[in-house]
């Protein structure tokens, strides 16, 4: 039987930075992850996407992503980032690996999948948010007869030709998906409060350093210039600038409920839509270790990555509860390193 020094479950971003800095040790390691190719989540989102940073922004430690043909990388040049990262490192990755659930046997971690079990000393859980969307409760939702999508399960808008749709989100997601359902159907947007637009020349690299600086205790400093912004601002990417010249970056507050044909809203006035679509967010996807009995509340109790109640556990990349930034691709590598000495001071000292 193989026993792992450290089995790492998820093959995106916050997998692979894990997996850089353990590859300096003599540590081994195995990375599992449920899809077929490099890119994790990545390869699941919508086909138009793109991300909110130049790639000089968009880099994992050790090797920069190559310059993209437009000032922000597409989905396709970032999933081949992360397949050209994988293969620059020699990662050994298992793919097509379904972890069902993770408990401990004799001090082991025993981690059931679709391909047998492996185990391991310790156990990083990378698995981000992707695969578990949220859309929130809303009276009568079920009744609603059209099309019914979260963003995601969207990937174009071939399907949408010439109907009604609402987008229900405020965040970036909410807004391309938009800009992009706009040019075929008719749209409406609805959010919880007025959305912030970014200036047009700010994207993600100003917002990564100013939100570090009020991370740091510095909140008066300003990366680019006198404005306050926030990680949930929208990014104005060219698709975003070209629905604002179009007249559709317009929102409305929340409808009261659903009925069979679409939403009444709070002044009882009832719309048709055929479609909607939910840009309402995720949660950590923490199923597989709902088998430790530590998960409450969609959380597990950290010091910033590692596991309070089981200390051989850790987590990175599910957002600032696991440490600073680290859902963002730019952020994950300091959460990463850190983890990564934790685990190398610990199995050292339980040798």
């Amino acid at each position: 039987m193989k026993i792992y020094d450290v089995l790492i479950i998820g093959g995106g971003q916050a997998g692979l930075s894990i997996a850089y800095f353990l590859r300096r040790s003599s540590l081994t390691y195995l990375i599992v992850d449920n899809q077929q190719e490099a890119g994790g989540s990545w390869s699941q989102t919508w086909d138009s996407l793109k991300l909110f940073s130049p790639s000089t922004y968009s880099s994992l430690s050790g090797w920069a992503m190559p310059k993209s043909k437009e000032e922000y990388p597409t989905k396709s040049e970032f999933i081949n980032y992360l397949s050209a990262y994988e293969k620059r490192y020699g990662f050994t990755i298992q793919r097509q690996t379904e972890v069902i659930k993770v408990e401990k046997e004799s001090g082991l971690f025993k981690t059931e999948t679709n391909r047998g079990a492996l185990y391991s000393k310790t156990v990083v859980s990378a698995t981000g948010t992707a695969g578990h969307s949220f859309i929130p409760e809303y009276s009568k939702k079920a009744i609603f007869s059209g099309i019914q999508i979260h963003s995601a399960d969207y990937k174009n808008s071939d399907n949408l030709q010439n109907k009604k749709v609402l987008i229900i989100g405020g965040g970036n997601s909410g807004a391309q998906i938009l800009a992009e359902v706009s040019k075929v159907a008719k749209t409406k947007w609805v959010t919880l409060e007025e959305p912030l637009f970014l200036l047009d020349d700010i994207d993600g690299r100003y917002l990564f350093n100013d939100a570090t600086q009020k991370f740091l205790g510095n909140p008066k400093v300003k990366s680019k210039g006198d404005f306050s912004i926030s990680l949930s601002n929208i990014v104005m990417i060219e698709s975003v600038k070209e629905a604002r010249i179009r007249n559709v970056l317009n929102t409305v507050r929340p409808f009261k409920e659903f009925y069979e044909d679409g939403v009444v809203w709070q002044d009882g006035t009832k719309e048709a839509f055929d479609a909607v679509i939910w840009c309402t967010g995720f949660r950590a996807n923490l199923k597989h270790l709902e088998s430790l009995g530590i998960v409450e509340n969609g959380k597990i109790a950290t010091k910033n990555t590692r596991s309070l109640q089981e200390p051989n556990l850790w987590l990175v990349g599910y957002g600032n509860w696991t440490g600073f930034a680290s859902a963002t691709i730019y952020g994950v590598g300091k959460t990463a390193r850190q983890t990564v000495k934790e685990i190398t001071e610990t199995l050292s000292i339980n040798k």
